[in-house]
C-alpha cells in the first residue's frame, strides 16, 4: 500500500482529542479506551498501526493544519519508494517543541512551493527535494532524491534553482553536491549506493538504465559504460529466491555476452574493496586503467 492511499484512510482513523470531545463524536472514555495518542492532544485507533502514513497525518493535524510537511515524508507522498517507516515527520512550520519523530524547522519558503495532497499542505516535489538534499547526510539524500526523481520527474536544474532563490539558506553548500549526483534511473537504495561508490572511487560517472538489444532479447543495464560495454548491477535476493527470474537472468546475462558486455554483479556480501577491484579489471580489458582508490575521501556530508 501506497503512502498516499494510507494517507487516505489514515484521515478517519487519526483525530484531534479535543475537537471530537467538542463536537460530541466521541466521549471521554471512547476515547481513553478506543484510541492512544501519538502526538499532543492527537489520537489513533488502537486497530490501526502507526505508520508513516498515518504519522503524518497526525503531525501535520498536531501542527493545528498549519505546518507544510516536507523532507522525506513529502517524497513518499508524491510516490517515492524506499522511504524508511520510521523516518521523522519533517514540517516547516514555527515551533520550537516539537515531540519525538518530528522535526520542525523555521525556514522561509514561498507560495508556489507549497501544493495540496488530500487536504494536507505538503511541500512540491522540487521544494521537497531542496530539503532532503540540504538536511540529510550525502548518501542517504542521493537515495531519497533519486526515488523522488523517479516518481516525479524532476530534475537537478529545476531544484537548483532553489538554491539561488534561497542563498542563505543553512546547507546549500552541500546541497548542490548531492543535487547533481541525483539520478532517476535508480531503482533502489542499493544502486544509488552502488553508483556513489563507483564515482567516489575515481571511475567516470556511470549512466543509468542502459537499454541493450539483440532485436529478440531487451535488457536494460543498472548503470555502466555504454562506449566500453561494462556494466554495474546490484542483484537483491529475488534473484537467487525465484526459479523464474533465475531463468530470466540467465537468458538476459547470455544476450548481453553475446553483444559484447561485461557485467559485474553485486550482491550484498560482497565488500566495498572486492566490487572496486573487479570493476577496474573489467576497464583494464577494455585497455582503460582509471585512477581510483577504495578509501578516497569524501565530503563532510557523504555518510
Amino acid at each position: 500500500m501506497s503512502v498516499l492511499t494510507g494517507m487516505i484512510t489514515a484521515m478517519d482513523d487519526v483525530i484531534i482529542g479535543s475537537e471530537a470531545l467538542t463536537a460530541g463524536v466521541l466521549t471521554r472514555g471512547q476515547l481513553r479506551w478506543n484510541y492512544r495518542p501519538i502526538f499532543w492532544d492527537v489520537y489513533l485507533s488502537k486497530t490501526t498501526r502507526p505508520s508513516l502514513a498515518v504519522r503524518t497525518v497526525g503531525a501535520w493535524l498536531w501542527s493545528g493544519r498549519r505546518a507544510v510537511i516536507t523532507g522525506r515524508a513529502a517524497a513518499a507522498l508524491h510516490g517515492a519508494q524506499w522511504v524508511d517507516e520510521y523516518a521523522p515527520i519533517e514540517l516547516l512550520w514555527q515551533n520550537n517543541h516539537y515531540p519525538p519523530g518530528t522535526i520542525v524547522r523555521d525556514e522561509r519558503f514561498h507560495a508556489d512551493e507549497v501544493t495540496a495532497v488530500n487536504g494536507l499542505q505538503v511541500a512540491t516535489p522540487v521544494r521537497a527535494a531542496f530539503d532532503l538534499a540540504r538536511h540529510l547526510p550525502r548518501t542517504m539524500a542521493v537515495a531519497q532524491l533519486d526515488a523522488l526523481a523517479r516518481a516525479t520527474g524532476i530534475t537537478d536544474a529545476k531544484v537548483l534553482l532553489l538554491i539561488d532563490r534561497n542563498p542563505g539558506a543553512r546547507g546549500n553548500k552541500y546541497a548542490r553536491t548531492a543535487i547533481d549526483l541525483m539520478d532517476a534511473g535508480a531503482e533502489s537504495p542499493k544502486e544509488s549506493w552502488l553508483r556513489l561508490l563507483l564515482i567516489d572511487a575515481g571511475f567516470p560517472r556511470p549512466t543509468t538504465q542502459i537499454r541493450v538489444t539483440d532485436g529478440a532479447i531487451t535488457a536494460f543495464v543498472d548503470m555502466g559504460w555504454e562506449d566500453l560495454k561494462i556494466g554495474v548491477e546490484y542483484d537483491g535476493d529475488h534473484h537467487r529466491t525465484s526459479r523464474r527470474q533465475f531463468t530470466k537472468d540467465l537468458t538476459r546475462a547470455e544476450m548481453l555476452e553475446r553483444e559484447g558486455w561485461i557485467i559485474v554483479r553485486v550482491v550484498a556480501e560482497n565488500q566495498d574493496a572486492e566490487i572496486l577491484i573487479r570493476v577496474h579489471r573489467a576497464f583494464a580489458r577494455r585497455g582503460y586503467s582509471p585512477a581510483w582508490s577504495p578509501n578516497r575521501r569524501q565530503g563532510r556530508n557523504s555518510a
